[in-house]
């Protein structure tokens, strides 16, 4: 954000004194807003659509709770504003973060212990995220530090999954993949059962596959997906259901596209609106069926309904 660009937020207020929780609860309001203070009762905030409409709840809360509140735009002088962002500057608990992150060992002896451990550094740098308006060094460093750490910790818990390949995905005719044998990993979970869901509506209706114990018994004239070594797997950035996507010339598909990102934000993280409710939907299919033909039938009816939905909002 450039200093001379920068328009500025000054939330005033006088908070009520008989009512503690309410006091306690504005407080932690602006605290998560990641204002800084100016004086006694003043705080100050780079005026983003998110800092307005947070500021604007945080004024209405306290008028309910019989304060007093007084939201104003500010266009600070150059060197004014200069001072202003330097008031935002989170240098100092992204090096905080990155000491702690930097004790951290992902290969440690109690992985349940360091999955959790790795979470909390995870929220702690979402959260600062959140507040950093004028992003630095400091969060790309933690970023990278906190992607190597989470995947180094993926590779233990899941050391079959597949790492993520250089490059872009290959583009191929859907005429040269027909009534073809694919194969993967049995034990179904999202990116293998949608892929193997996209296989059979939209890339080749007549496959078959096979669900491998083992990936190294892969058959010589399989197509493998999702797995080291497999001719669809995980490339750049796109998980194998994207890159199916991208292979075949699918990516002008709205709808499939908006499950591709349910499927990439359950399989490596990311943001979908829908993705909770997909997996807990998952989670009980697999509950209650082991098989993977029948796990696949019924998981393919419910991404059928998630397609129509999309194609049809």
């Amino acid at each position: 954000m450039n200093v001379k660009s920068i328009t500025w937020l000054l939330i005033v207020l006088t908070l009520p004194t008989q009512n503690a929780t309410a006091r306690m609860r504005i407080w932690r309001g602006l605290k998560s807003l990641g204002c800084a203070p100016l004086r006694d009762g003043a705080w100050l905030l780079p005026e983003t659509h998110v800092t307005r409409q947070g500021l604007d709840e945080l004024a209405n809360e306290t008028r309910e709770a019989g304060g007093t509140a007084w939201l104003l735009k500010l266009d600070a002088e150059d060197d004014q504003s200069a001072a202003f962002r330097e008031m935002f500057d989170r240098s100092s608990e992204y090096a905080d973060l990155l000491a702690d992150m930097t004790h951290f060992d992902p290969l440690a002896e109690n992985v349940t212990t360091a999955n959790k451990t790795l979470k909390t550094l995870r929220r702690r740098y979402e959260t600062l995220v959140e507040q950093d308006y004028f992003p630095g060094a400091g969060k790309f460093e933690a970023e990278a530090r906190l992607l190597t750490l989470e995947a180094t910790l993926v590779s233990r818990l899941s050391p079959n999954e597949p790492h993520f390949q250089d490059g872009q995905p290959e583009r191929l005719a859907l005429a040269d993949f027909q009534k073809q044998t694919w194969a993967t990993r049995q034990d179904l979970w999202v990116d293998r059962l949608a892929s193997a869901w996209l296989i059979r509506r939209f890339i080749d209706r007549k496959a078959r596959f096979v669900w491998l114990e083992r990936v190294q018994d892969c058959p010589s004239d399989a197509l493998g997906f999702d797995f080291d070594g497999a001719r669809f797997t995980h490339v750049g950035h796109r998980v194998t259901f994207e890159t199916l996507l991208a292979s075949f010339g699918l990516e002008s598909d709205l709808a499939l596209m908006r499950i591709g990102a349910i499927v990439h934000a359950l399989d490596v993280g990311g943001e979908a609106p829908e993705a909770a409710g997909f997996e807990t939907l998952l989670k009980g299919l697999k509950a209650r069926i082991q098989d993977d033909d029948a796990l696949l039938k019924q998981g393919g009816q419910m991404l059928d309904d998630l397609y129509a939905v999309f194609t049809n909002p």
